[in-house]
Order: structure tokens, then C-alpha cells, then sequence
């Protein structure tokens, strides 16, 4: 060339298409498994969510023993109304599982709840109507205004509880005697009176003090005077017109339950009380009879069905009055 300058050589690259190597189908298997896990998943959450708890208590109790069941009877694992085979709760059937009813023992148990939490709102609307009826009685009876302070009232978890007490110079009974005081016949009569319409049941109890009864080498304690007192001040009550029938338990206490523990012979330990029961603590009285199941806001069957399982009143104690004693008793 006439410039002296070599030529470059022009290099053309042809590439050879060739066929695609072959690749396989099993990732499209592994995908297709993960798509219908996930709808598998996705539809037990669904079920789960749509399932009554009684239900799935039965598949959870399935699941924990499914051997149990065919072992213990059953022409198969289980027999049960639910949406799925076994999930019953009764293992001991010979024909195979039922379903347990879980739901409607649920509904009672809640109906009962119901009804109790009723009985519970009027009991403590009659034992604050019957409360600010006898503190109006105190205070507008003169006989009774004198002896307020020996009439305590108040309410505590088992009902209205009325306390009357000795006073020092003022006793409610004749020294080592179960007979009554003038005053004590008219406080009991008419706190029997004030009784006569409610619709709660009675305890009734009688106390001394620690000192202990002056013959009681004979027999006769402080727990026969403190019975007999009970007693007395029971046929009181029914002479100021509370039935007789509405007394659930009449009781001799003597000391066990001091008023003052640190004076045992204080005037205030000697007392009668009474406590207008609820009906929760007439059931505890008398726990063989417990308040029946009632349907869920039928008030008036609830508090029917509880006083009909409360019973007749307990047996009385020492009926019998005692005599005048020697004048070193104390009581």
C-alpha cells in the first residue's frame, strides 16, 4: 500500500444454535404438592374456626387415645353424632362413643350461674330493706330506743346478723336461768314481729361468756344454758309472730364464739344471735341439698326450686327450762 500501513484482518464469529438440554418436570410436582399443603392448611384453619369447643374437645380426646376407644367397646373407633368418626367423650359405652353434650351442659351450668347471681341480687335487696326497717323499729318503739345499744345489726357474707347483748346491770336473762327478762320478751317479740314477712330462713344461736357455770359438776355447762337460751328466745320470736317453719337451725354455742376473745367474761359475750340466712348460706347449711339447675332468667322458678331443696329446720336443742341456781353462778 501506498502508506506503508498494514491491513487488519476482519474476524466474523458464528455462533451454532444448538437444542436445549432437557431439564425435567419434578420441580413442577414439587410445586403442585406446596399448592395443595397450603389449601390443605388453609381449609383445616377454616374448619377449625367453624368447629363448636365441644366438638374439638372430642378430636382433641381422639387423637390423645384413638386405640382406647375400640379396646374399652365399639363396633369402631367411635360412633359419635359429630362431623367427624370417634371425638366422643363416653369410653365405657358397649355400642360406641356418644357425643358427650358438652354445649348443653355448658348452657345449664350458665342458666344456673344466672339464676344464683339472681337470688343473689334479691337476697341483699330484702336484707337491706329488712335492715333499715328494724333500726326504724328501735328508734321509733321507746321501749326499745333504751335498749339500742344492746341491739347490734350487721350484714355479713351468710346474711343480716342481729346481736343482743348483755349489759353490765342489764342482763337479758335471770342469773344461771334460761327465763327470759321483761325487756329481752319485748325486744324479742318485736324483732320477731319484724321477721314475720321475710321471705329468708333463721339461725338462731345462744352464747355465754368463759366463766364457767357454777354446777357444773352435775352435768348442766355452759353449752346445756346457752341451748336452752336459744330456745327460749325461739318461743319468744313465735309469740311476736315469726312462723316457726322459717327457723332453719336453733343452737347452743356457750363460749366457743367470744364477742370480746380478749375478755372472755365480758357482758357483751353473753347474747343471742340471729342471722337472716341467704340463700347461698342455707345450701351451706345444708350442703346435701344444694340449689338445683333453673333456666337462665326465670327468677321466680330459681328462687322457688331454692327454697323447696333447703328442707325442714334442724332438730331443736334443750327445749327444757332450768331452775334458779345458786348465787355463785355468774351468768
Amino acid at each position: 500500500m501506498a502508506d506503508g500501513k498494514k491491513l487488519q484482518p476482519i474476524i466474523i464469529k458464528r455462533v451454532k444454535k444448538r437444542g436445549h438440554a432437557a431439564h425435567g418436570g419434578a420441580w413442577k410436582i414439587a410445586y403442585a404438592d406446596f399448592v395443595t399443603a397450603m389449601m390443605a392448611f388453609f381449609l383445616l384453619m377454616w374448619l377449625l374456626g367453624s368447629t363448636a369447643a365441644g366438638e374439638l374437645e372430642g378430636i382433641a380426646s381422639y387423637f390423645s387415645a384413638p386405640v382406647k376407644v375400640s379396646l374399652m367397646g365399639g363396633t369402631t373407633s367411635g360412633n359419635s353424632d359429630s362431623i367427624l368418626p370417634g371425638g366422643g367423650r363416653d369410653l365405657s359405652r358397649s355400642a360406641g362413643q356418644v357425643d358427650g353434650g358438652d354445649a348443653e351442659r355448658a348452657a345449664k351450668l350458665m342458666g344456673a350461674q344466672m339464676a344464683r347471681a339472681e337470688l343473689a341480687r334479691q337476697d341483699a335487696v330484702r336484707i337491706d330493706t329488712l335492715q333499715r326497717k328494724i333500726t326504724a323499729l328501735v328508734a321509733s318503739n321507746p321501749q326499745l330506743r333504751e335498749f339500742a345499744a344492746q341491739i347490734q345489726l350487721e350484714k355479713t357474707g351468710d346474711g343480716l346478723h342481729i346481736q343482743i347483748m348483755d349489759e353490765q346491770g342489764r342482763p337479758m336473762f335471770d342469773t344461771g336461768s334460761a327465763l327470759v327478762k321483761p325487756h329481752m320478751r319485748d325486744i324479742l317479740r318485736a324483732i320477731g314481729g319484724a321477721l314475720g314477712d321475710v321471705e329468708n330462713r333463721l339461725s338462731l344461736a345462744g352464747h355465754t361468756d368463759a366463766t364457767p357455770y357454777g354446777s357444773g359438776q352435775r352435768g348442766y355447762s355452759n353449752w346445756e344454758l346457752s341451748a336452752d337460751r336459744a330456745n327460749a328466745s325461739r318461743r319468744e320470736l313465735v309469740a311476736g309472730g315469726l312462723p316457726d317453719d322459717k327457723l332453719l337451725r336453733v343452737e347452743g354455742l356457750a363460749s366457743s364464739q367470744l364477742r370480746v376473745p380478749e375478755n372472755p367474761t365480758d357482758a357483751a359475750n353473753r347474747r343471742i344471735s340471729i342471722v337472716v340466712l341467704t340463700r347461698e348460706a342455707e345450701a351451706r347449711m345444708l350442703p346435701a341439698r344444694a340449689l338445683p339447675l333453673v333456666p337462665a332468667g326465670d327468677a321466680e322458678a330459681a328462687a322457688a326450686a331454692a327454697v323447696s331443696t333447703i328442707g325442714t329446720p334442724a332438730g331443736l336443742q334443750n327445749s327444757r327450762e332450768v331452775p334458779r341456781l345458786p348465787a355463785e353462778t355468774t351468768r
